[in-house]
């Protein structure tokens, strides 16, 4: 039954709680005003909680639960998107390859070539409209096409349309200056947004032989366009984007580190921009090879003229050049060179970064020891570029903007590929970066627990585990490289230690802690700190240094308390003796004195309950021998004169209160039982208090000597008027 009820009143809650209109602070206080007492909201409070963790459950466990579908998910949809574009390009290399029959086997393909180069001057049509017809494209021959040097009437059409469309569009004059540049292609699209696939703006693509232009329209301008990119097609990728209702006729361009998509018209429209992107890169790459075939042939021997003329001449020319072609020559015909800027492409949109700098160091490995003419150059410069986007690719892998999760083992892989490029300083740097982001997120989602000993363990932990686990992966990721990076690393350390020492100081020192309470979670850091030990990392003097400041500071304050209680009692003295009242009170007694390391108490007792010590006198010892076992536990070399001296300043009040009451006391009776209570202090307490701090120091304080011997001269001279100061 009882459980019935707290099932039925927890849903009763939830259901409060998700409705609509619900207000947090009139719940509050609509809760305040019906509670009978703290117990209570102390159990609504309970069922609050309870129902949070709940939440967060059901919350995680459906998050999980299907995981792994999502991962296998999103896996298939890249390779079936990689496998579309890869059918794609195979078709339309088919396509291609029988277009490319000569004309004279196909009568009937001569007749609607010709009729289309006569179209073709024409100028631009609407959206879609295509330039690039068979026998003006300069990718296939023409039975009557323009001439090789490219001066014929086709050529002058095809630069004189460009310059006619190009007047339309601002801001892009300096096409024009660019040599055997032509319009291939032309027509009206809508850009989408590539995260949201929200319409953006309708814009205009022109494709070049060489590169694509786009440019966004000007409503109040009919006709005209602004200029708003250029992309080469060395760096252009082209996917073809599945149709999904109502988004279709789509295509996507990659030009790393951005993506565009946008929309055609009608299917047909987007086949053919798809076709022709296709057919205007493979005809820049084949033209491209040629050039390189043609810079890297021999130079042919001088003409039969030049010998018969001047034999003589000949032998003078022929042997300074045949070691000069020799020298310059560099096979650059081999596929997987030619490809190897698109494969560089394929590979960074994939994030395949490990096969990117196999390539890569495939190319620096055959073209080692070998000359640089300049088509070794210009394929240089063209891998050059996709080194830098890989590069920055694997710069925003390690940026703290990506997601800390995983921890430092999550890094390896950007980091590796980047010490493959030789970027060694930026892995580095990035990679500590990275480490220094999660530390400080991981410090601020701690819970900040009542009890501060607790949060404190939690802390450490958190701190000084990821520090030990970013020093084991960092000596795996960097062994064998320049030793500044350990340097950095050593660096790095410090910063973060001092990230978790502020955080350490703002719990345990600025909320006014007991400094019974500071001493141990000081204990617990040094304990975790040392852990570092085991890797060769002793992190000991920061964590002193940092905290210096921290426990001078508590170790004033609490002296300054344990003089003002002093002060205090000795302004009550009446100087009697203690009356324990009961067996166990003054068995209790003897055990504290005895913690306190005071081990002749049993000659200061007397008969029944009663001790032949003043209430004063017992409270001064147990209180400063608590102070100086916590701060011996705070203790190290930079606080030594900072202990001892707030030590003198306790029992300094002590002894002169004695050393004052003394002289000042008329009554017999009392007067020798101040002076059994200076004995006390004298012969007892300070040398248990000289033995203890020596024993935690490790050496003798000749401070607390000088103190013991002064006060002897009291005793020697007890009628004198004179007080110590």
């Amino acid at each position: 039954m009882a459980m019935t009820m707290s099932d039925s009143g927890a849903s009763r809650l939830r259901r409060q709680l998700e409705s609509g209109g619900f207000e947090a602070r009139l719940y509050v206080k609509q809760l305040s005003q019906q509670s009978d007492g703290d117990r209570d909201l102390q159990e609504h409070r309970q069922r609050i909680q309870a129902l949070a963790e709940e939440t967060a459950q059901n919350l995680k466990r459906n998050v999980y639960q299907n995981y792994r579908q999502f991962i296998e998910t999103a896996r298939e949809i890249s390779y079936l998107e990689s496998e579309m574009y890869q059918l794609s390009h195979l078709l339309t290399e088919q396509k291609s390859s029988l277009e490319s029959i000569p004309l004279t086997l196909l009568p009937a393909a001569a007749a609607a070539g010709a009729a289309a180069a006569s179209a073709g001057e024409e100028g631009v049509g609407g959206a879609g409209g295509r330039d690039h017809l068979r026998g003006q494209t300069g990718f296939f021959p023409s039975p009557g096409g323009a001439s090789r040097d490219g001066s014929g009437p086709g050529e002058e059409g095809k630069q004189r349309t460009l310059t006619t469309l190009l007047e339309k569009v601002e801001g892009c004059r300096h096409l024009l200056e660019t040599p055997g540049q032509y319009l291939v292609y032309n027509g009206d699209l809508v850009e989408y947004d590539a995260d949201h696939m929200a319409q953006l703006q309708r814009v205009h693509g022109f494709l070049m032989n060489d590169c694509l232009l786009v440019a966004t329209w000007l409503p109040q301008r009919r006709g005209m366009y602004r200029y708003d990119a250029l992309y080469s097609l060395d760096g252009l990728a082209v996917v073809n984007v599945k149709d999904n209702p109502p988004m279709k006729d789509m295509f996507k361009l990659l030009m790393f580190p951005e993506s565009r998509i946008f929309q055609a018209e009608n299917a047909k429209i987007k086949r053919e921009w798809l076709e022709v992107l296709e057919e205007t890169k493979r005809a820049l790459s084949e033209k491209r090879r040629r050039e390189q075939e043609e810079a890297a042939t021999p130079r042919g021997p001088p003409q039969v003229t030049s010998k018969a003329t001047n034999p003589f001449e000949d032998d003078e020319e022929e042997e300074p050049a045949v070691p000069e072609v020799e020298e310059e020559k560099v096979d650059l015909s081999m596929e997987w060179i030619q490809e190897l800027p698109e494969d560089l492409d394929v590979c960074i949109a994939q994030r395949d970064f490990e096969g990117a700098v196999d390539l890569l160091d495939k190319l620096n490995h055959y073209l080692e020891d070998k000359p640089s003419p300049p088509p070794v150059k210009e394929l240089r410069a063209k891998v050059d570029e996709r080194v830098r986007q890989l590069t920055e690719v694997l710069v925003f892998e390690l940026s703290p903007d990506r997601s800390l999760r995983g921890g430092p083992k999550a890094t390896r892989r950007a980091v590796s590929q980047l010490i493959r490029l030789g970027q060694c300083t930026k892995a580095c740097e990035l990679f500590l970066r990275n480490r220094a982001a999660a530390v400080h997120t991981a410090i601020r989602q701690l819970r900040i627990e009542g009890a501060t000993l607790l949060y404190i363990h939690k802390l450490c932990h958190v701190f000084f585990t990821s520090l030990l686990e970013t020093a084991k992966e960092f000596e795996i990721d960097f062994a064998g490289t320049d030793s500044g990076c350990y340097s950095a690393f050593v660096v790095w350390a410090r910063s973060a230690m001092g990230m978790f020492v502020d955080a350490f100081s703002k719990q345990v020192f600025d909320s006014k802690e007991s400094l019974s309470t500071a001493a141990e979670c000081v204990k617990v850091a040094k304990e975790h700190c040392q852990q570092l030990g085991d890797i060769g990392l002793d992190l000991t003097f920061i964590i002193h240094a940092l905290l210096v400041k921290d426990i001078q500071g508590a170790l004033h304050s609490y002296k300054e308390i344990i003089i003002e209680a002093t002060k205090h009692r000795n302004s009550e003295e009446m100087w009697r003796k203690m009356n324990l009242m009961t067996p166990e009170a003054l068995g209790k007694l003897k055990e504290e004195m005895k913690s306190c390391g005071v081990s002749n108490f049993e000659q200061y007792t007397g008969d029944d309950c009663w001790v032949n010590l003043s209430y004063t006198v017992v409270a001064f010892t147990k209180q400063t021998m608590g102070f100086l076992e916590e701060a011996l536990k705070l203790y190290f070399p930079e606080l030594h004169m900072v202990l001892l001296e707030s030590l003198v300043e306790i029992i300094l009040v002590a002894v002169q209160h004695v050393d004052y009451s003394l002289r000042c006391e008329q009554d017999p009776e009392k007067k020798v039982f101040i002076r059994q209570n200076a004995s006390f202090l004298y012969e007892t307490v300070l040398p248990v208090v000289e033995k203890r701090f020596e024993e935690g120091v490790g050496k003798p304080a000749k401070q607390l000597q000088d103190l013991r011997n002064a006060s002897r001269l009291i005793r020697v001279n007890p009628e004198s008027t004179t007080s110590v100061v």
